[in-house]
C-alpha cells in the first residue's frame, strides 16, 4: 500500500511512493573498450522534500569486492512534474517570485495528466564524477521511463552520451534498470538493482 505523506505539496502525489530511504543490492554488466564491467553493488537511494513542488534525490553505490565495500558513483539531484513555470514560481537563480503563490491542488495536478494517463517528469541529476544529466519521461502509477534529454561532462570526465532509466514499485520494493551509452559503446543494459525501505 502507498501512503501518501500529509504535508506533501499536490503536485508531488504521483511522485509519492517515492519517498523514503532505500537500500539494497545490484549488478553490474557492461562491455565497452574491450572491457568487461561485472559485479555486485550495495545502493541507498533517498527522495525527501521540503515543501517545494520537487523531490530532493540522493544515492550513493559501493562495488562489493569480497569484504571490502569500494565507492563507485555518488548523485544528488532533483525529480518534479512537467510544467510550465508561472510568474508564482521563484527563479531563475534567486529571483523571487513575482505573483503571490496559490496552494495548488489535485486538480491543478491532474489537469497535466498526459495522453497515456500518466505524469510527464523532469529529472536533473549532478554525479560527483563531473556528469550532469536531464531526463525527461513520466510517472504512471508506480512506474518511472526516463531517458536522457541533455548530458553534460566536465573536460575531465569519461565519455558518456545517454541514458535511460527505469524505476517500479513491485511487492514494497524498489526496482530498477540503467542502461547507458559510455565509453564508445551505443546504448546498452548497464546495471539494476531491487532495494527494500530502509527509512
Amino acid at each position: 500500500m502507498i501512503e501518501i505523506p500529509t504535508d506533501l505539496p499536490a503536485d508531488l502525489v504521483p511522485l509519492s511512493w517515492l519517498v523514503g530511504v532505500w537500500e539494497g543490492t545490484g549488478v553490474i554488466d557492461y562491455e565497452a573498450g574491450g572491457r568487461t564491467f561485472s559485479g555486485e553493488f550495495a545502493h541507498r537511494v533517498s527522495f525527501s522534500h521540503d515543501g517545494g513542488a520537487f523531490l530532493n534525490y540522493s544515492a550513493d553505490a559501493w562495488l562489493l569486492d569480497g569484504n571490502e565495500r569500494r565507492p563507485l558513483v555518488s548523485e544528488i539531484g532533483y525529480w518534479r512534474l512537467a510544467r510550465p513555470a508561472s510568474d508564482a514560481d521563484a527563479g531563475p537563480a534567486l529571483l523571487p517570485a513575482t505573483a503571490a503563490a496559490a496552494e495548488r491542488s489535485a486538480d491543478d495536478v491532474e489537469a497535466l495528466r498526459n495522453a497515456d494517463g500518466g505524469f510527464d517528469i523532469e529529472v536533473s541529476l549532478a554525479h560527483a564524477d563531473g556528469v550532469l544529466e536531464l531526463y525527461v519521461g513520466q510517472v504512471k502509477g508506480p512506474r518511472i521511463d526516463l531517458a536522457t534529454d541533455a548530458v553534460v561532462r566536465t573536460a575531465g570526465a569519461k565519455p558518456y552520451t545517454a541514458a535511460t532509466r527505469l524505476y517500479g514499485l513491485v511487492d514494497n520494493h524498489l526496482l530498477w534498470a540503467w542502461d547507458i551509452a559510455a565509453l564508445g559503446r551505443e546504448l546498452g543494459s548497464h546495471a539494476s538493482a531491487r532495494l527494500a525501505r530502509a527509512e
